[in-house]
């Protein structure tokens, strides 16, 4: 590789980490070009499945920088995320349960550091929308308690009041 395409090589990695908001690096050795092709496409369109070399990547990950040093070594391929990552992690852990051959050796995710089962464990949650889903309605349903409570509020205040008001009558009717 003449020294204007790794420079140019660096550059890209380089600009594919920043904009990214995670990364996943694997090994692929044993997978063939068409199990590749099927994996790229299970990682959909938030995720671009790239083999890179170690030596360039480190250095375009200085320059990014994301420490992924102690994950760069045999034979490297990175999945660099802009959408849901775990969409992505979920999408590289299926794969791996059908290709062994594919291993994830580790990645970041907005900025920190993550290890193989790590990954496997963000995998392992839900996407974000069925999570913010579950946050809304777990919302929604404290709305609900604080309207009841609000609302029960100046009932309970009234009859308090109109208990005081029978119970002073009594008194002064009773003197």
């Amino acid at each position: 590789m003449a020294t204007s395409d790794k420079v140019a090589a660096v550059e890209e990695i380089t600009e594919k980490l920043r904009n990214s908001n995670a990364a996943v690096v694997t090994a692929y050795t044993g997978l063939s070009v068409a199990q590749l092709k099927q994996l790229r496409r299970s990682l959909g369109e938030n995720a671009q499945y790239r083999v890179v070399k170690n030596t360039l990547t480190k250095i375009a990950a200085k320059e990014a920088g994301v420490e992924l040093d102690e994950h760069l070594n045999g034979s490297t391929a990175v999945a660099f995320v802009t959408g849901d990552p775990v969409e992505a992690a979920k999408g590289l852990r299926d794969f791996a349960k059908e290709n062994p051959a594919l291993v994830i050796k580790g990645g970041f995710l907005d900025g920190k550091t993550m290890s193989a089962d790590e990954i496997k464990k963000l995998a392992d949650l839900e996407s974000r929308e069925v999570l913010l889903s579950k946050l809304a309605g777990a919302m929604k349903g404290k709305q609900s308690q604080a309207a009841a409570l609000f609302q029960a509020l100046p009932s309970k205040f009234v009859r308090t009041a109109e208990a005081l008001r029978v119970q002073k009558a009594e008194q002064g009717g009773a003197e």
